[in-house]
């Protein structure tokens, strides 16, 4: 069996623009205006990707006390980004990392108790970015979601407020709609895993030369890793996000006016 994990080289790289000529080309012709997008996302993801490999070589490769380090910058990146996304929700930036974190450490916390992932950095940081990929989706839908329904909803959530029910309570159906909002997308596409697409996991093993058994076995520990790590991330973005639009008194925040979602 044919083993391509380091069969590829630069110079194939190379010749793989080619198909981003092609998507410029479409663009112009078009009048899509995408030409200098394209470009931007072909310089940072190719320094970007490079970058990462050179990192990932040197922990790999005898420090993986790095693991924590590696994962923590992925946090902070995925928690800015959610974060900018959900600004209007008061302090996204922290719901977003305590949501991502939590996810994180939840997911990754069980597999590794209950011995199914080695704890090691070849292991751990890239199932890890794995969840925070997902669940920084989860979150800032959760965020927005919320926010933009109690905005519109403002009217009842008072009403419900004014029967003394507390914030928690009088949000409730909003944050059932942004937490299914935010599920979704993971658990559509665990739906229709290997009919529709082989995810990536799956896809690298195949690619590297393992048995389709043993990278479909990998790939269900993965799926159902994300639905959960999903899960924490919508739960703890919800409950959070509940508190910053809520006073200590259970009024609504001033200001909470309905916008584009």
């Amino acid at each position: 069996m044919n083993d391509l994990s380091g069969a590829i080289s630069y110079a194939d790289v190379a010749l793989a623009v080619a198909l981003v000529v092609v998507a410029v080309a479409i663009s112009r012709v078009r009048g899509l205006g995408l030409e200098g997008d394209m470009a931007v996302a072909l310089g940072r993801s190719f320094a970007q990707l490079l970058a990462v490999g050179y990192v990932l070589a040197f922990v790999f490769d005898g420090h993986g006390g790095l693991s924590a380090v590696v994962l923590a910058a992925m946090v902070a990146t995925a928690s800015f980004t959610a974060g900018r996304r959900a600004r209007q929700v008061p302090g996204a930036s922290v719901v977003a990392a305590v949501s991502l974190g939590a996810a994180t450490l939840g997911t990754l916390g069980v597999l590794a108790g209950l011995g199914i992932v080695p704890v090691e950095a070849r292991a751990v940081v890239p199932l890890g970015s794995m969840v925070l990929s997902n669940a920084m989706i989860s979150a800032s839908l959760v965020m927005t979601t919320l926010r933009h329904d109690l905005a519109a909803g403002r009217r009842e959530v008072e009403a419900r407020l004014s029967l003394g029910q507390t914030a928690h309570h009088a949000s409730l159906p909003w944050q059932r709609r942004a937490l299914r909002s935010g599920m979704l997308p993971i658990v559509d596409s665990t739906k229709v895993v290997g009919l529709v697409a082989l995810p990536g996991a799956m896809t690298g093993m195949i690619l590297a030369g393992a048995e389709p058994l043993d990278a479909i076995r990998l790939q269900m520990v993965v799926m159902y890793m994300l639905l959960g790590g999903n899960a924490f991330a919508a739960v703890v973005a919800g409950e959070l996000t509940v508190r910053r639009l809520f006073t200590a008194d259970h009024q609504l925040v001033r200001g909470l006016r309905r916008t584009a979602p």
